[in-house]
């Protein structure tokens, strides 16, 4: 049976050749002759959701709504919300203010352009809204966002706010207001110490037995709370080209137990009630013309 809270259903649409962990070995310029496996990824995954009666957030990259022209409009035609990653996959603290604010306006506008509704959700490419770069939150304010989903409570190389709020919360900024729902994790304490695990999805769904994963979301939704599941539609693509030039590091990250995601995903959306973002906040997730 199904706990009766509902929580957040969402895929950071993009393509295996364009995780972060790949940035030094893959050259941008490249991006256009690589094979883009992502319709096929997501038309699985959409038919996965229907197979549950789930609806979810698409937060999808500009550059991938540029070059699979339909999608969005696909996507959104199954009854899924559309939310912004930007348009090119790029860390938010290393782009700065100025470039970020012409990113995500550029993918905003192609999403929108795309689905005929309006887009009001953010999530970063790797949660790149840390300490330092907060003044991301300013500027999707001033853009007309009006949730965010980019800050991961935890400690890690790169990102990570470890002591923000675990779970939904308006941010106040001098310009206005934006509700922030911070990537799942489960504390706990042992031998002295304190600290947040991550159990929202991803790698670490791919990496932790789906028991744990399931367990944590049945303890935070018991004390009354939501959990937020995200994924990539390359992480149920075990078949995808293999990137040779890179360290063990980012290899291990990327290519983990790919054969097991859709598995787990199964268990996931069979065992708990799921649904788009923004209805789970009660903000307007966009969903009329623009």
């Amino acid at each position: 049976m199904k706990n009766r809270i509902a929580n957040a259903l969402t895929v950071d649409v993009e393509d295996y050749f364009q995780v972060s962990a790949f940035e030094h070995c893959i050259d941008r310029a490249s991006w256009d002759s690589m094979e883009l496996r992502v319709e096929n990824n997501v038309a699985r995954i959409l038919d996965l959701f229907d197979e549950f009666g789930a609806k979810g957030t698409f937060f999808t990259l500009g550059w991938i709504a540029e070059r699979a022209p339909g999608l969005v409009r696909r996507i959104a035609d199954r009854g899924h919300d559309i939310a912004c990653h930007g348009y090119g996959h790029q860390l938010v603290y290393d782009i700065g203010p100025d470039r970020f604010r012409e990113d995500i306006r550029r993918a905003k506008a192609i999403l929108e352009d795309q689905s005929g509704k309006s887009v009001t959700g953010y999530r970063a490419p790797s949660y790149s809204i840390v300490d330092r770069s907060l003044w991301a939150l300013d500027i999707l304010i001033e853009e007309g966002f009006a949730y965010d989903s980019s800050i991961f409570p935890i400690f890690h190389d790169r990102y990570g706010i470890p002591d923000a709020p675990r779970f939904p919360h308006d941010i106040e900024r001098e310009n206005g207001a934006i509700r922030e729902f911070p990537l799942t994790t489960k504390f706990f304490s042992a031998f002295g110490k304190e600290m947040n695990f991550p159990v929202a999805g991803g790698g670490y769904l791919r990496l932790f037995p789906v028991s744990l994963i399931r367990r944590a979301f049945k303890s935070i939704n018991s004390d009354g709370n939501p959990v937020v599941l995200y994924f990539h539609p390359w992480e149920i693509d075990p078949g995808q080209p293999r990137i040779a030039n890179t360290g063990w590091k980012s290899r291990f990250r990327h290519y983990v137990n790919l054969d097991k995601t859709e598995s787990k995903l199964r268990t996931l959306l069979g065992s708990f009630r799921f649904a788009p973002m923004a209805t789970v906040l009660g903000v307007d997730g966009g969903g009329h013309g623009v």
